[in-house]
């Protein structure tokens, strides 16, 4: 190992160096990773980068879990940005049209006649806006009590509620009959019969 302070070689067993008195155990400490924890590129902005579309999913959830935020709060916020959008839209219907008014009344006619629809685009934001909030009041709500639903319903399993039908823990070693038989029972079942009329 070479000492970081006087660049001496030392030996890879001594604690200190011999020329400087550098704390080369500390520097290892340092330089080699704690036993078990390597360094994992999953967890870069790198591996985000390349991160298939369900991958990033699984951590974005994952992510908002770590912070609290729960879909009911995401539904909130939902609405929250479809009332300011909607607001921001009727600022702006309300500036281009007022803007426009006074700019046509020294135009042309015909360019006027342009000129005093032009309010019409500040309708895109509100109608956006407008669709936000229907989506975080109806939608967003369904997509909540059907999440809802199916916690509940795994909640209930884990805590040893009615197991379902056919399954057993993965642990056992019981044999589960089946209720049906083969496909290819009534095949070997007509081939007997014909080995039998043959002799």
């Amino acid at each position: 190992m070479l000492c970081p302070r006087c660049t001496s070689n030392q030996s890879d067993e001594i604690k200190f160096c011999t020329s400087c008195g550098a704390n080369l155990q500390a520097v290892r400490e340092v330089l080699d990773p704690p036993e078990g924890k390597k360094f994992d590129w999953g967890n870069t902005w790198v591996a985000e980068m390349f991160m298939s579309g369900q991958a990033a999913e699984i951590r974005k959830r994952e992510m908002e879990r770590q912070l609290g935020i729960t879909p009911e709060v995401k539904r909130y916020n939902e609405i929250k940005a479809g009332v300011i959008v909607s607001c921001v839209g009727i600022a702006v219907t309300i500036f281009l049209l007022v803007l426009m008014q006074g700019i046509a009344a020294h135009a042309r006619p015909e360019d006027a006649e342009i000129l005093t629809r032009v309010w019409v685009a500040g309708l895109i934001p509100f109608m956006v806006g407008l669709a936000l909030i229907i989506n975080g009041v109806f939608v967003s709500k369904k997509m909540i009590q059907v999440m809802e639903r199916g916690r509940k319903e795994t909640d209930a399993l884990e805590d040893g509620g009615p197991t379902p039908r056919g399954l057993r823990a993965p642990d056992t070693s019981e044999f589960i009959p089946a209720n049906m038989s083969s496909v290819t029972d009534e095949t070997t079942r007509h081939l007997e019969n014909v080995e039998r009329k043959i002799r």
